[in-house]
């Protein structure tokens, strides 16, 4: 393999599969990635046998094609530190020399026939979603699910798909978030009985390949796998097992009090109220009145404090408590031109729902 490409293209490539490449593992050629020499592009692939990517960087210069291992974190130390704009690459099965301006660097490889295969997307039954939508739902559901290994199930981002639309759904026991985008359905939608639980790391994965919000992203839901195919990349991953929580058994069916909120001035209460919570117990209380909202917090070692929000609101006064900080992960996702959301509650013991447009809403658990 022989080619020469620019610095930055190759550098962001490297820096997107980069999340595929495996940290700790037994098979020390996961600890980099292949690369495929073919026409004028290369096809960067990683995997850590959960999750995989292969990646097309288009406009390279190829002398001569080939299969060649890249070491990851030398390749990307060298790339940054560049202060070219043209990289030369030449490699084969034993060796890789890179060549920058005036500067070389010559590193040992492997042998890339070693390397596992990166599935294709091949199938007929499939949905597809604009690629700014899919960003949304993800990046609004994936911080409400489980971090603890405990939770397994809860790992995951539930994925469901139904006549027209895609549905993700993400818990940690404590909170929920749930949203729904159009999608186009090509074939069937089989009710197979299947969970589709997706990692976390996966959806990470994929967030970062959705740069053009009109491009057409191809999903693949099957019994054990995933596979998303955009523009430049293909993304595969394996399922998270074990049963999601029946999530739709959890949303309050009937609500007393629907609570008008502003979603930015909310957010700055509730950052500014719970300033004074403690490490241990943090939690804030809020007594909606009519016309504002009153935010309490309280720590032996921290004082006190008392801030006030005013709301067009006119019902019976209500209290009820929360952990601030699940408050403030939904809030800093919201898009920047959402300026209303509704707070529906039951009563100070039930979870209360949080509805951000007609698609989204989140569910958080309260104190006691």
């Amino acid at each position: 393999m022989k080619l020469q490409c620019q610095r930055d293209g190759l550098l962001l490539a490297c820096q997107l599969v980069g999340v595929a490449v495996a940290g700790r593992t037994p098979l020390a050629i996961l600890s980099n990635i292949k690369a495929i020499a073919d026409n004028d592009r290369l096809i960067l692939m990683a995997t850590d046998r959960e999750i995989g990517i292969r990646y097309v960087l288009q406009g390279v210069q190829i002398d001569l094609g080939g299969e060649a291992i890249f070491p990851f974190n030398r390749l990307v130390s060298i790339l940054r530190e560049a202060s070219s704009d043209n990289i030369q690459i030449e490699a084969d099965a034993n060796r890789m020399m890179v060549t920058v301006g005036s500067s070389e660097y010559e590193m040992a490889t492997e042998n890339p026939a070693e390397f596992p295969d990166i599935p294709t997307f091949e199938t007929p039954q499939s949905h597809e979603l604009t690629a700014g939508v899919l960003r949304q739902m993800i990046r609004q559901t994936v911080f409400a699910a489980a971090k603890e290994s405990t939770k397994y199930a809860m790992t995951g981002v539930l994925w469901e798909v139904d006549e027209d639309k895609a549905r993700l759904v993400a818990t940690d026991s404590k909170r929920l978030a749930l949203i729904e985008g159009p999608a186009v359905v090509h074939g069937t939608v089989e009710k197979s009985g299947h969970t589709h639980l997706v990692p976390t790391k996966a959806m990470s994965l994929l967030e970062k390949n959705l740069n053009d919000a009109d491009e057409r992203v191809q999903v693949c839901l099957r019994p054990n796998e995933v596979l998303f195919q955009t523009e430049k990349a293909t993304i595969y991953s394996r399922l998270v097992e074990g049963r999601f929580p029946p999530y739709k058994d959890i949303i309050p069916k009937k609500m007393n009090a629907k609570i008008p909120l502003p979603a930015q001035e909310f957010l700055a209460a509730v950052k500014q109220a719970a300033i004074m919570t403690e490490e241990e117990s943090k939690r804030v209380r809020f007594e909606f009145e009519p016309g504002k909202l009153k935010l309490f917090a309280q720590g032996n070692a921290t004082g006190r404090s008392k801030v006030e929000l005013p709301l067009e609101f006119d019902g019976p006064a209500l209290e009820i408590n929360f952990d601030p900080s699940l408050l403030v992960e939904m809030l800093r996702v919201l898009e920047p031109e959402q300026e209303q959301i509704a707070l529906e509650l039951v009563d100070s013991t039930r979870p209360a729902v949080f509805r951000c447009g007609p698609h989204y809403l989140y569910l958080v658990m309260p104190l006691s």
